[in-house]
């Protein structure tokens, strides 16, 4: 197997909330991290096996070409492509407008699905590696003022799981990680968030050290699926 620093973890929404533990997990692990985000926040990472590539993944007209660019670039492994960027736009569903609409369908689905169809030849051409979706607890079931983000998160599990009966034959895994709620930036702009107890929210480490777990496992294992939850599920309004 090569040496970890010769190979390559790509993540999207790297520079925050649970993308930027994944990155610094990654890093940590001895990997070498290429972060997608539309910008690179203050409390991103700064470390020589760390690039990063500013990308509004949302502009779905302009993303083909430019995820085509970065593979193109590539002249190393990629051991895991991670596609975790995502967003909420909550509320009854007369009152979301159609952009809110597509939105949340072109971020949390319609841009993985890009990303992922750009980087799967190379996958299946090296013969292995990671797919990982960032899913949601709110991918196995509606929930009230959900009703767009659930259907983006159900069709991010669906799409997984069909393309891991696709992939299965050429090396590449395919997982999917469903958090409940995790106290990151992803709140601040919600009129809702979790209850200020330790068990009311999972922390982003929590999802790192799972996506530790996946990428180290044993080649001829996959973990299809994993759902991770607060001990104690409590919302309260800001």
């Amino acid at each position: 197997m090569l040496d970890k620093s010769k190979q390559l973890v790509v993540i999207s929404g790297a520079t925050s909330g649970i993308g930027l533990s994944m990155s610094k997990a990654m890093l940590e692990q001895g990997y070498q991290v290429l972060g997608i985000a539309r910008e690179l926040e203050q409390t991103a990472i700064e470390h020589k096996n760390f690039s990063y590539e500013s990308m509004d993944i949302a502009n779905i007209s302009k993303l083909q070409d430019a995820i085509s660019q970065i593979v193109s670039n590539i002249d190393i492994p990629v051991k895991a492509l991670i596609n975790n960027a995502g967003l909420g736009k909550m509320g009854n569903l007369e009152q979301l407008s159609v952009n809110d609409i597509r939105l949340v369908m072109d971020t949390n689905f319609i841009s993985h699905a890009i990303i992922t169809k750009s980087f799967l030849p190379l996958l299946k051409k090296q013969g292995y590696g990671d797919i990982i979706f960032t899913g949601s607890e709110a991918a196995l079931k509606g929930s009230r003022q959900g009703s767009i983000y659930c259907a983006s998160k159900f069709a991010v599990r669906g799409f997984a799981q069909a393309l891991r009966e696709e992939c299965g034959k050429s090396g590449v895994r395919v997982t999917i990680i469903n958090p409940g709620a995790v106290r990151t930036p992803f709140f601040d702009e919600l009129h809702f968030e979790p209850g200020s107890e330790p068990e009311n929210a999972i922390e982003p480490d929590d999802i790192a050290e799972i996506l530790v777990t996946i990428i180290e496992a044993r080649l001829g294992t996959v973990f299809d699926e994993i759902t991770l939850s607060p001990l104690n599920h409590v919302w309260q309004r800001k």
